[in-house]
């Protein structure tokens, strides 16, 4: 490393400690802001697994839009959808703080997951917290202040729909039902430190009061349970129990309990990709300065830990997965009903659960597909009906219900994959036995029963189409057209996902020692299926007749299933492939909606190109104003497809950890290899992280210097023996359970 390069750090590394100091932020880990949200992609989320908040900070009226993600409409039932609703809007206001406010900051803490408001206003400093506690089950609001007794205002509590408020006491709430029957219900309670407390027909006033908690609670009736008819305890009930219990703790105590658990998840992982001047801006600052193409890579840092915030608020044990929004929503009407798409989008949000050490948030996805699976076999629809196994149409609601848009056969076969990642990062055994491995077996009995007989006696799918756009016949030629859903054999989109199943069955079979009969069946089969083809200009050709338009930008990839996130292309053991799949990627383009960027992303870590990555991954950070149409991202990060889908926040976390360490390949003999740094990117020229998961129970610490390896610490969790690849060199190690093993790289210089 050259003088001046070190000087340059040290000089950035100075700036960063003062001015983080003087701002209270972390870049890697804060959002901050010196103004209040003027629209709903500027606020700040909070999440409790269930809750879901947007904080807006406003110093006068302040605006928590909430959400409760069980309010669903729909049912069960093909074509009745319906969407993911809005719940309401918690409104605190202070009319005397409209005006005369100086030394505004609005920030999110995505370690402690709290987000402040702090301003001056009459020369008393004024402080808003807001935490949604997953351990209290509620949102909770503090104000305070640096003198007692200046705290005055009101509360009240607004439905989307048109159902009125109603104060009680210290307490404002609402209640109704769907049209599905769905009841629900809300309530806010203030409680004051001093000074006064009234009602009104639907606010709740305090006044003079030295410091205000305001806790909110929302609920539904809906259970995931279809035997019980989707319905539950009554939401009056759920919502009066978790404030009573919340109202017993001080403020102090609730929010110590919510930070550490969040932080038992959240602090698992530690990226550290470095500083730079540009660091130390506001949020809209930085996001402005990347697009100009000035280095920062904390903010880079800054997009992987929060999709793992993310992720810990949308998605806990015991709730519905997060959603296309994740767990928040503001429209009657959302974008693709805010629904679970299972064509890549319900998919890319657990990208990042195993190798970013979130396994525990994955398991409402698990709970979800096994509900979908039974709901899936006693449909009446006679387009869902198997002999064996299940299928889906690509769009699907809480219930089991969908869009009746398009039946998405291999939809299922994808979602299992989740089933076999979790059983291979964990190497729990119990789980792949009692879980994955009986959902992986059906569905493979329903592949082997489908699939026909091909050109060249290859085994294709009959029926298939590439999402969400394909061919269809015009005058006896295959013809592209957007968004097409015409039925055609042996969809390259098809062959990669059931070789992938078939694979997945195949090393779990083996592993539990289970159907060895059937095992030689399957492995005969999967050797007979249309593999990826390479069409006319070098390119993995998206379907069996090669129809591929070098200038379609399409934003849908589908057809490198296999490259990412399927493990049949790879570098390693396919290099003519891998070469394909770049002809691909570099014809459909950088661009495109924000989960499409975060795609690609993935794509060229697996292709071991960390600087195109890297890049792919700037873009994805270009600033996107409210009601922007560009894939880049909203200025509270969140990503634009347009709109926000929170798909691309996860897909760019688990992106940026498969460029740091991947371990989807195995070795000759079946050992599990561990890649380290395998697309590092110039621009993360020195660095660490620490807890990343691997494969086989691993956990990995690395740490780099001039781009190159320094050290590497690689702890067992389940005694299995790995081969660590790094660069040219190759070493097999077998630690013991409990045991590590350190790789001393020669010191960089």
């Amino acid at each position: 490393m050259n003088l001046r390069r070190l000087l340059w750090l040290a000089v950035g590394a100075l700036a960063l400690g003062l001015r983080a100091e003087q701002s209270g932020a972390n870049p890697a880990s804060t959002l901050w802001y010196e103004h209040p949200a003027k629209h709903w992609v500027e606020a700040l989320p909070i999440g409790n697994g269930r809750m879901g908040g947007m904080v807006f900070g406003e110093p006068g009226a302040e605006r928590i839009q909430f959400n409760e993600q069980t309010l669903w409409l729909g049912s069960e039932r093909t074509k009745d959808m319906g969407g993911y609703q809005p719940f309401g809007d918690l409104f605190i206001e202070m009319p005397g703080h409209r005006v005369g406010v100086s030394e505004y900051r609005r920030t999110l803490d995505l370690d402690s997951a709290v987000s402040t408001v702090r301003y001056v206003h009459g020369g008393v400093t004024f402080t808003r917290e807001s935490l949604a506690s997953f351990p209290d089950g509620v949102i909770a609001v503090r104000l305070t202040a640096s003198e007692n007794g200046k705290i005055s205002g009101a509360i009240r509590l607004a439905d989307v729909r048109p159902n009125k408020s109603a104060a009680d006491g210290a307490s404002v709430s609402f209640a109704g039902s769907l049209p599905n029957g769905l009841r629900y219900a809300a309530t806010a309670r203030v409680i004051a430190e001093g000074g006064k407390v009234t009602r009104t027909n639907d606010r709740v006033t305090f006044t003079d009061a030295d410091a205000v908690t305001i806790l909110l609670a929302a609920a539904t009736d809906y259970d995931r349970r279809p035997e019980r008819g989707w319905r539950g305890n009554a939401p009056g009930t759920t919502i009066a129990d978790r404030l009573a219990r919340a109202a017993e703790r001080k403020f102090s105590a609730m929010r110590e309990t919510h930070s550490a658990d969040h932080r038992s998840l959240y602090r698992r992982v530690r990226l550290d990709l470095g500083v730079s001047p540009t660091s130390m801006k506001s949020t809209v600052e930085r996001l402005a300065a990347i697009a100009a193409g000035a280095p920062d890579p904390a903010l880079a840092t800054l997009l992987f830990n929060y999709g793992r915030y993310l992720l810990i608020a949308s998605s806990r044990p015991g709730g519905l997965p997060a959603n296309l929004q994740g767990l928040w929503n503001v429209e009657a009407k959302p974008a693709w009903f805010s629904g679970y798409t299972t064509n890549i989008n319900i998919e890319m949000n657990y990208w990042l659960a195993e190798t970013t050490a979130l396994a525990e948030c994955a398991e409402p996805l698990f709970d979800w597909v096994e509900m979908l699976a039974a709901v899936q076999k006693k449909s009446p629809d006679p387009l869902l009906k198997t002999d064996v196994g299940w299928i889906i149409y690509s769009t699907n609601n809480p219930f089991g219900g969908n869009t009746a848009w398009a039946i998405h056969r291999p939809g299922s076969a994808w979602l299992a994959q989740h089933f076999w990642a979790h059983a291979a990062f964990s190497a729990n055994q119990t789980f792949l036995a009692e879980r994955a491995y009986p959902l992986l077996k059906e569905l493979v009995l329903y592949w082997d029963n489908r699939l026909v007989a091909g050109r060249d006696g290859a085994l294709v799918t009959p029926d298939g189409w590439s999402p969400e756009h394909g061919p269809i016949v015009v005058d006896g030629k295959l013809v592209l057209k957007e968004g097409d859903r015409t039925p055609i054999a042996g969809v390259s989109y098809d062959q990669q996902i059931i070789w992938d199943l078939f694979t997945n069955f195949l090393d779990a079979s083996a592993a539990l020692e289970r159907d060895a009969e059937l095992r030689a069946k399957i492995a005969a089969r999967r050797a007979k299926l249309l593999g990826p083809t390479v069409g006319r200009w070098g390119q993995i050709q998206e379907w069996m007749e090669d129809v591929d338009d070098p200038k379609d930008h399409h934003r849908h990839v589908s057809h490198l299933f296999a490259l990412h996130p399927g493990r049949q292309i790879s570098p390693m053991t396919t290099p003519a492939l891998a070469d394909a799949a770049k002809v691909s990627l570099n014809a459909r383009g950088d661009g495109a909606t924000g989960w499409s960027r975060a795609w690609k992303v993935n794509f060229w870590a697996r292709l071991w190109d960390g600087d195109r990555a890297e890049s792919i991954l700037r873009g994805l950070l270009n600033p996107v104003p409210a009601g922007g149409r560009s894939g880049g991202s909203y200025p509270n990060l969140f990503g634009a497809h347009p709109p926000f889908q929170i798909d691309s926040n996860f897909g760019a976390t688990a992106g940026i950890a498969e460029m740091l360490l991947q371990s989807h390949a195995t070795s000759a003999d079946g050992v599990q290899v561990i890649q380290i740094l395998p697309a590092l990117p110039a621009a993360w020229n020195s660095g660490s992280v620490s807890g990343l998961r691997a494969r086989g129970g691993f956990e990995v610490d690395l740490e780099w210097r001039a781009g190159r390896l320094v050290s590497a610490v690689v702890r067992s969790r389940a005694g299995r023996s790995c081969e660590l690849r790094y660069g040219g060199e190759i070493r097999r190690i077998s630690p013991a359970r409990g045991e590590s093993y350190r790789w001393n790289a020669a010191a960089a210089k």
